[in-house]
């Protein structure tokens, strides 16, 4: 079934019941809620950090979504894009996009201004709906995207640039347009990157939307009673796909802002969450408040918390020991995917499986897993190879590129993914590195080739070379080694104030300065850095250790 169906059942069997909460508990100012918005958010009296809104209204304010798009006279196949924060409007201007037939588009909220121009481009956006807090990026490029067009903003003081999302949906109706989907739909682009650093734009039908839900709920087992709490962005298909179990279930689902410590477990207890899915770094700041005594467990009520999953980033066995003696009944996953399959669970690690901790798992639910060689044969437990997937939630291509489609896509239902891995010998996956030349730093990728690039445009830089460093917090830090060219100097000060042209997220946490190696065919000797330098995978040395 097209994903909007379950939307729709939601709205008919919990309609009155609160679908998804809005908390942003370090809110300075109370928001304001209008008229423009129907009375159709509900601000809690004694919070008014905190908003919510039911099933019912989410399928109605899809629907004037929808019914709205459908107007400006968007059609089947049309791509809608999604540039905003996480709040209360951006599932159902989602769901909206979806009931015209058209694409839904959702935009990195880290995007530059080039960035977000590029994406829109290659994924032959028609329309962008955007938030406040991106004002000044598509300013600053307004005149080439607003070419053929249309820009709509959510949020208070619209620029003079853009229309008025409040404005454009108030006087269309809350009925549902009444399209009709299949799961052979296209449902939706998600951006992903190469080696080479640059997007790439990832097509997906409705089928693999709605593998995805089924799979999060069977993994996981939420019931309508169960509370998640989503953190990150819901540009991510992380983030997304794990809420899609609520979906499934009709739960309710928290839209946390905020990832202190005390925040988090403020939220858990308030909210009586029994899902959460954390990153590696928040899960090791609440470790590290917990032992350094800056909160306590006894201040939260959290005894419906039953669940805790990581994923995004390969999880250091060590953290899940030490997050058990703070948690003991805690259930434990970990869940590995990527955007070409739809995000997290096409491998998970499974909540009776807490032993095999450092493994990513087992096939998920549907999804079958193979491990291949360089002319595709498939390989014994305990050879390393290419990990390979298959199942509802493969990717149909990347739009608009063949080529790269044909590397990935053998052409017989399986995708490779790109990560090296190895079966033991009771079933289980683990990950040994990274076929492709990645950083994933708290849970983001980046791409060493696009740093390289930025300082090698510095005078005074002969040669770069960028690798993963292991790091407690982040999983990996990225690390530049530096050739300055003969007769020239620089300190770690000025390349670092250099750098502050990047991304602070792309920025190099460690500086080198030393002879950057290179093979006989000119390509960086990158092994041979990480072993100098000590940039072993922390996982994977924690894994070797203990199996």
């Amino acid at each position: 079934m097209p994903i909007t169906d379950l939307l729709e059942k939601n709205a008919k069997l919990y309609g009155n019941e609160v679908a998804l909460v809005e908390l942003n508990p370090e809110m300075k100012e109370t928001r304001r809620i209008t008229w423009k918005e129907f009375d159709l958010i509900q601000q809690t009296d004694d919070r008014p950090y905190r908003h919510e809104i039911t099933w019912g209204v989410f399928d109605e304010k899809a629907n004037r979504v929808a019914n709205m798009l459908l107007a400006k006279g968007v059609k089947r196949g049309d791509k809608v894009a999604l540039l905003m924060m996480n709040c209360l409007e951006w599932l159902p201007i989602y769901f909206g996009i979806l009931k015209t037939g058209a694409l839904a588009v959702p935009f990195n909220f880290r995007y530059s201004s080039d960035e977000i121009l590029y994406c829109a481009d290659l994924a032959d956006i028609d329309i962008m709906f955007f938030g406040p807090q991106f004002i000044g990026r598509i300013e600053a490029i307004e005149d080439k995207l607003s070419k053929g067009r249309l820009l709509i903003y959510v949020g208070e003081n619209c620029p003079m640039f853009a229309d008025n999302y409040l404005e454009m949906v108030h006087d269309f109706s809350s009925q549902p347009p009444l399209i009709p989907l299949t799961d052979d739909d296209d449902a939706a682009i998600y951006f992903s990157s190469g080696t080479t650093g640059f997007p790439k734009a990832i097509l997906h039908k409705h089928r693999s939307l709605t593998q995805a839900a089924i799979v999060e709920q069977q993994h996981h087992g939420q019931t309508h009673e169960d509370v998640f709490l989503c953190i990150p962005p819901l540009y991510h298909t992380g983030a997304k796909m794990h809420w899609f179990g609520s979906l499934m279930s009709g739960s309710r689902a928290v839209l946390l802002k905020g990832t202190t410590p005390d925040v988090l477990m403020s939220a858990i207890s308030n909210e009586k969450c029994s899902i959460v899915w954390l990153l590696v770094p928040w899960a090791q700041d609440v470790l590290d408040a917990l032992d350094r005594g800056d909160i306590k467990i006894e201040d939260y009520d959290l005894e419906q918390w039953r669940l805790m999953h990581i994923g995004a980033q390969p999880v250091p066995p060590s953290l899940i020991r030490h997050w058990k003696e703070y948690f003991p009944h805690h259930q434990y996953d970990t869940n590995y995917g990527l955007s070409e399959s739809i995000g997290p669970g096409c491998v998970h690690l499974g909540v009776e499986n807490i032993h095999k901790v450092g493994a990513i798992g087992v096939p998920g639910y549907n999804w079958q897993v193979k491990i291949v060689n360089e002319d595709y044969t498939e390989v014994e437990p305990g050879h390393e190879g290419e990990l390979c997937v298959k199942g509802a939630g493969v990717m149909e291509c990347y739009y608009k590129n063949p080529e790269a489609s044909a590397e990935v896509l053998p052409g017989d239902g399986w995708l490779k993914t790109g990560d090296m891995a190895v079966q033991d010998e009771d079933g289980f996956y683990f990950l040994v590195d990274r076929k492709k030349d990645v950083i994933v730093s708290g849970g983001e990728n980046l791409y060493p080739v696009q740093i390289e690039d930025f300082l090698r445009s510095n005078d005074k830089i002969h040669d770069v070379a960028v690798i993963g460093f292991p790091d407690k917090r982040l999983g990996e830090i990225a690390g530049a080694i530096i050739s300055i060219k003969p007769g020239m100097e620089a300190t770690e000060e000025e390349i670092n104030e250099f750098c502050k042209g990047l991304p602070r997220y792309k920025r190099p946490k460690k500086i080198i300065f030393a002879e950057v190696p290179r093979n006989a065919t000119g390509k960086i000797e990158k092994p041979a850095l990480r072993k100098k330098y000590g940039a072993e995978k922390l996982v994977a040395k924690e894994t070797r250790e203990e199996n």
